[in-house]
């Protein structure tokens, strides 16, 4: 089977399942404490780090990024071509719809229902910038120091952490973004506000790279033996949110 397809159904896989424990542990955190809005976020947060963790230890071997932001640092490393990280955002992004619609569908609620949740203000916004910033210097810093076998603990920590610290309860993830447009839940964000945590997930990517090219120099260098290894085994993908 192509190297490339089975990567992307990973990447589908992986996303699907990540939107489907944030949206579905959101629903459930409502219905379990209605009248305790921290002890709801307690719950999402700590469901979604530990599904992460799960996830990109079951799917690193093959693949395991789950977010357009981290492949394209991936892009800009030269660890994928261009084709491998159109095609894995692509899946990215269906997958994350997909996991969507499953978890609406497992609480009985319509298959598709349009957030109104607003998210919007410039301290939300620089919360994206400062969560994906974050979440790239954990995921390529793990990687680069020679620890990519732990890279699932230190992002499963950090997004569970992150959940918390950043206004925006770290999204960091443009194509989990777009999923959650589609449920009026806990974790919906309003199609109005899709574009700017994305355009703020973007600019903490930039400046994640540039951080990554000046703490660790040989990162070009080592994104090509990670290339070089995925041709020859199945290789460990830095993950992510």
């Amino acid at each position: 089977m192509n190297k490339l397809f089975r990567r992307a159904v990973a990447e589908l896989l992986g996303t699907a399942f990540l939107v489907a424990a944030v949206i579905g542990s959101g629903i459930a955190a409502v219905k379990l404490s209605p009248n305790d809005v921290g002890l709801q976020l307690l719950e999402n947060s700590l469901i979604t780090g530990a599904a992460l963790v799960a996830l990109i230890l079951a799917l690193q071997p093959v693949s395991a990024a789950f977010n357009p932001v981290v492949t394209l640092v991936e892009r800009a490393l030269g660890a994928v071509t261009t084709v491998e990280a159109v095609v894995l955002i692509l899946a990215q992004v269906v997958g994350g719809v997909l996991g969507a619609i499953v978890a609406n569908l497992m609480f009985a609620l319509a298959p598709i229902s349009i957030s109104t949740h607003d998210r919007s203000g410039g301290g939300l916004w620089l919360g994206e910038v400062v969560a994906t910033l974050g979440l790239l210097v954990v995921i390529f810093g793990t990687v680069r120091s020679g620890r990519g076998e732990q890279v699932a603990f230190a992002v499963g920590g950090y997004i569970t952490a992150a959940y918390w610290f950043t206004s925006s309860t770290s999204f960091a993830n443009p194509a989990v973004t777009i999923a959650r447009m589609f449920s009026d839940t806990f974790a919906g964000i309003a199609p109005a506000s899709v574009l700017m945590f994305i355009l703020m997930q973007v600019m903490g990517g930039v400046a994640g790279y540039g951080l990554i090219r000046l703490l660790y120099p040989n990162a070009p260098a080592l994104a090509a033996e990670v290339a070089a290894d995925r041709k020859s085994q199945p290789a460990a993908a830095p993950s992510a949110r």
